[in-house]
């Protein structure tokens, strides 16, 4: 009787063990399209509030939140809730043209899919920190922002786990009066905008360039301090499953400044450009 051989039985198992291997990979590869594809664009509204309140010399609270709604095939245009922004800060104010902040953000994030049997809320957490430099140039204002971000996502999918990213986000805005030669109440101002936002960290892979956005915004300034604007914004960026396809958006944005002071008088600084 031919004794049995363990060295060509090990060598199959191992051999199958490989190609099972490789199909695993070969299933789970994301592979880029030969040209980019560009999803048909969504609208969205956001409403966002942004308070300034100063609690020192030098310091303020940035106090925001927002809410954003997206379209879905119930509710087209506006939608539905799609997030709820709570994102404060500490700030110090260096100069009248700069400053910094430092906080944290919860998000909440709705599941917008109406054919989703996943769960429907989601939270999401970030640390923040920003750098804002404003100057002026004739009667506007120009500001340039770096704002970096440390965020923790997960999916809908029931024990998804959280995925942590870096975004690294730079926006240039104007603000330009439009019936006065500055800045003052009662003025009716044009804000240009342009903002791109980089994304890094293992879970990216193709895909950097999480938005582009490029907005125009009229604003009315009420009182020194209290300020509205509304303003339309256009999206684009790389969808983070795959670096080869391109998410759009047509975002109606609506605004509130708002910037209590509740110091004594003899304490209040001049005005500081700290609009966001």
């Amino acid at each position: 009787m031919q004794s049995f051989n363990f060295k060509y039985f090990g060598l199959v198992l191992v051999l199958l063990g490989s190609s099972i291997t490789v199909a695993q990979e070969e299933e789970d590869k994301v592979y880029l399209p030969k040209e980019s594809k560009y999803k048909d664009p969504t609208s969205k509204v956001w409403v966002n509030t942004y308070g300034k309140i100063r609690i020192g010399k030098r310091f303020f609270w940035d106090a925001q939140t927002h809410f954003r709604f997206q379209e879905t095939e119930a509710t087209p245009f506006v939608g539905q809730v799609a997030q709820i922004y709570n994102r404060h800060a500490l700030g110090y104010i260096y100069n009248k043209k700069v400053n910094f902040s430092l906080g944290g953000v919860l998000r909440v994030n709705f599941n917008t899919d109406e054919d989703s049997i996943d769960r429907n809320v989601v939270p999401e957490w970030r640390i923040w920190h920003q750098y804002q430099f404003a100057m002026p140039l004739y009667s506007a204002m120009i500001y340039h922002r770096i704002r970096i971000e440390h965020r923790w996502t997960q999916g809908f999918a029931e024990e998804s786990e959280y995925i942590f990213r870096n975004r690294w986000r730079y926006m240039f805005r104007a603000k330009i009066p439009l019936n006065s030669h500055k800045l003052e109440p009662k003025t009716l101002y044009v804000s240009p905008e342009a903002e791109l936002i980089m994304q890094s960290g293992k879970a990216v892979v193709a895909s950097p360039m999480e938005d582009l956005r490029l907005t125009t915004t009229v604003g009315y300034i009420l009182t020194p301090r209290l300020t509205v604007a509304a303003g339309l914004m256009y999206s684009q960026g790389q969808a983070l499953e795959n670096g080869g396809e391109y998410k759009q958006a047509w975002t109606m944005r609506f605004h509130m400044y708002y910037s209590p002071d509740f110091r004594r008088v003899r304490k209040k600084l001049p005005d500081i450009h700290l609009d966001d």
